[in-house]
């Protein structure tokens, strides 16, 4: 069950950054202001998903992981560090920042400072998760290898 809640949690958590990131820069090159500013909207409100998939995952992830002394385990352990790291101290105020300034229509260039740092803090949240996705597949087929002997 718990292998099952990780797997989901991370394949979420990486679907709705993904999500975020590819709605970003649609908005920002096919999209009028108001639907940067609806879309920076629906990103703040997507935090009530994706923070509980990331500490869903972080938190199934260590407790599947204790033990392993295998180096993919290893590997997700620190790449977890600095996706929570990147998204409190990055996205989640970003995307904050860049809500509240879409919404009253001040598209400046501090806005478009953020922005780029948001996109490329993404963009370093969705490598990470897809190398972590990548490496617990292959511990899965480790561990199913393992319970069939």
């Amino acid at each position: 069950m718990k292998l099952r809640l990780h797997a989901i949690a991370g394949t979420l958590a990486l679907l709705t950054i993904s999500t975020f990131w590819i709605s970003t820069v649609f908005s920002e090159i096919f999209g009028s202001h108001q639907t940067i500013a609806q879309v920076k909207t629906a990103v703040l409100y997507g935090m009530a998903l994706l923070i509980p998939a990331m500490a869903t995952a972080g938190a199934t992830g260590a407790s599947l992981g204790r033990g392993w002394k295998l180096p993919q385990v290893a590997a997700k352990s620190r790449r977890m560090k600095i996706i929570a790291a990147n998204g409190l101290l990055i996205l989640l105020p970003s995307a904050v920042f860049l809500a509240v300034k879409a919404q009253s229509g001040q598209f400046d260039g501090v806005f478009y400072a953020v922005q780029a740092l948001e996109l490329c803090a993404g963009a370093v949240n969705i490598t990470l998760l897809s190398k972590n996705l990548r490496d617990g597949l292959a511990l899965a087929r480790r561990r199913r290898a393992r319970s069939a002997a």
